[in-house]
C-alpha cells in the first residue's frame, strides 16, 4: 500500500510538471551537496526514504513513520500539533531592498551571496519568516541558515484543480528524531526540504530540487 501511494503521488507530480517551462540558457549555481543522494546516515536515510520524493526508489517495502498532519493551513503558514510536538512555518513578502541580489545578465542567481531555491532565476515574491518547532516545553533553535535560501514556498499543489499538500511532521520509530518535511512546487522547478531534529536539537536539513 505504501508503495502504491508513493507511485500515485509521483505520477501526480510528474504529470502536473510536464508543462513547466525550463530555460537551458539560465546559469545554475545551486549544488546538490545537501541532497538525499549524498546523505548516508543509515537509519536517518531509511526514515527519509519513507516520505521524500528523492528517496522514493528506496521506499518499497518500508514501514511508514508516524505522521503528524497539519492542523492549520493557509497561503501564508502551516502548523502541526500532536504528540507533544508543535511546528509552524510562516512566509512573508520578499523585500529586495533588504537583500543583496546577484545577477548573471538578466537572471538572478544568488541572494545574500547564496544560491537559492524557489522561482530560481527570478526575484522571489515571498521568503520564510518563521520556522518554529517545540517539543514538550522546549523550543528547538532552528538557525536562519537552514531556511534563509528558501523562497516562494508553496504549502499546497494542484491535483486536477484540487489543492493538496504532502507537508507533514514525522516521528522516528524510537522517538528520538523528528522530521519537518515541506514540498514546494513552482513553475521553474520544485524543491523539498526536511529539517531533522534529533534528541531535541537541530541536526541538519536534506534538500532536493528540480522535480520537473
Amino acid at each position: 500500500m505504501a508503495a502504491l501511494k508513493a507511485y500515485l503521488f509521483l505520477s501526480i507530480i510528474f504529470f502536473s510538471s510536464i508543462c513547466e517551462a525550463q530555460n537551458d540558457d539560465m546559469p545554475d549555481t545551486r549544488r546538490k551537496t545537501e541532497s538525499f543522494a549524498r546523505f548516508h546516515y543509515g537509519t536517518l536515510r531509511a526514515d527519509l526514504a519513507t516520505f521524500t520524493l528523492a528517496g522514493l526508489s528506496e521506499s518499497v517495502g518500508t514501514v511508514p513513520l508516524q505522521k503528524i498532519p497539519y492542523t492549520s493551513l493557509d497561503n501564508n503558514s502551516i502548523a502541526f500539533e500532536n504528540e507533544g510536538i508543535k511546528a509552524e512555518v510562516t512566509i512573508a513578502p520578499f523585500n529586495p531592498s533588504k537583500h543583496k541580489l546577484q545577477f548573471d545578465e538578466k537572471y538572478l542567481i544568488k541572494i545574500d551571496r547564496r544560491p537559492y531555491y524557489g522561482n530560481y532565476g527570478n526575484t522571489p515574491k515571498t521568503e520564510i519568516s518563521v520556522v518554529s518547532i517545540i517539543i514538550g516545553k522546549d523550543t528547538v533553535a532552528i538557525p536562519p541558515m537552514a531556511y534563509s535560501d528558501l523562497y516562494n514556498l508553496n504549502f499546497t499543489y494542484s491535483d486536477k484543480g484540487v489543492q493538496r499538500t504532502t507537508d507533514a511532521v514525522y516521528k522516528s520509530k524510537d522517538g528520538h528524531t523528528i522530521y519537518l518535511y515541506l514540498f514546494s512546487k513552482d513553475n521553474t522547478g520544485s524543491y523539498e526540504v526536511t529539517w531533522i531534529i534529533q534528541d531535541g536539537k537541530y541536526l541538519r536539513r536534506v534538500l532536493d530540487y528540480g522535480f520537473m
